[in-house]
């Protein structure tokens, strides 16, 4: 095996890739590679590793040694998967690495945005509290999330994850109906249509890989189904939400607050409805609910196993 990496920055500094040059008999690393570098950096080599660049049928034509591709992450809308399979190469992904991270840093939003925690620190830090003739500040409307229903779009590994820890809350778990799914029961919870999923949720978590089925699945229509105390997090993929319909239901009140740890563009070089400075009781993160060091060493250790197999 032949192996390059053309975006290993990606995975951070501490993270050991022993595992992967074991199984490839060595490696090539690149901390990034730009678009128009991919094609001189992946020739010669059967085997390339991709967090974020993009390979399509260009690079594919390019490049007719390629035979693998392992995707260091869980989405591949960053792979032509139709001329990878047109072109023989095996693509492979990493599931199950962040279940942890990422329903902790789910739960964070969700506690975050039901406390108002920003809101409360500014207001003991800023001299709002000072300047009050009570103990104590209740500007802020607090949610308590137990007996309240959240909704979780895409029970995968995530979503079960969120799903465990939310129960500890004694939230009320309701799944609801992706694109092609049926109505039933999973692991003992009701599954959906999610229309009327959310006109029940109070918070509303999504956890869907990105596809034409699933892109821009949270419209304006949607957000009008939901309750106007209702909370929306998402730490998946950005193109779930329209943003400019997010950052209009947020301002207009339709929606009581959001969590995102994920935008369309990232980083948002060209800007994002969501960064406009008058959108209320959004937290915005910038998508780091995966990037614990356990987490990172995880996906290092499943490429390995990943690469082993085709060995």
């Amino acid at each position: 095996m032949k192996a390059v990496f053309l975006d290993a920055a990606t995975l951070g500094e501490d993270v050991d890739l022993n595992p992967i040059e074991n199984i490839a008999g060595g490696l090539t690393c690149h901390p990034r590679t730009n678009p128009e570098q991919v094609i001189q950096r992946i020739q010669g080599f059967d085997t390339a590793l991709v967090n974020k660049v993009v390979l399509n049928g260009e690079h594919f034509e390019a490049c007719p040694e390629l035979k693998t591709i392992a995707v260091v992450a869980t989405g591949l809308n960053n792979i032509d998967l139709e001329a990878a399979k047109a072109h023989d190469i095996k693509v492979m992904n990493v599931t199950n690495y962040g279940r942890s991270t990422v329903a902790q840093h789910t739960m964070a939003l969700i506690l975050a945005l039901a406390t108002r925690l920003l809101d409360y620190n500014r207001g003991a830090r800023n001299g709002q509290w000072a300047k009050s003739d009570m103990f104590c500040l209740m500007d802020y409307p607090i949610m308590e999330l137990e007996s309240k229903t959240l909704g979780i779009v895409g029970y995968g590994d995530l979503g079960q994850g969120v799903a465990e820890r939310a129960k500890a809350f004694g939230m009320n778990i309701v799944l609801g109906c992706r694109p092609g799914q049926e109505p039933g029961e999973v692991d003992g919870y009701p599954r959906i249509p999610l229309d009327d999923l959310l006109v029940q949720a109070d918070v509303l978590s999504l956890h869907c890989l990105l596809t034409e089925e699933t892109r821009n699945m949270i419209g304006a229509r949607e957000l009008g189904l939901m309750k106007s105390s209702a909370l929306l997090i998402n730490t998946s993929r950005g193109g779930l939400v329209d943003e400019s319909a997010l950052a209009d239901a947020l301002r207009n009140g339709d929606i009581a607050g959001a969590g995102f740890d994920v935008l369309t563009e990232e980083p948002p070089r060209n800007g994002n409805p969501l960064l406009a400075d008058n959108v209320p009781n959004l937290i915005l993160t910038p998508h780091s609910a995966w990037a614990s060091q356990e987490a990172r060493q995880r996906i290092v250790e499943i490429t390995a196993r990943n690469l082993a197999s085709v060995t």
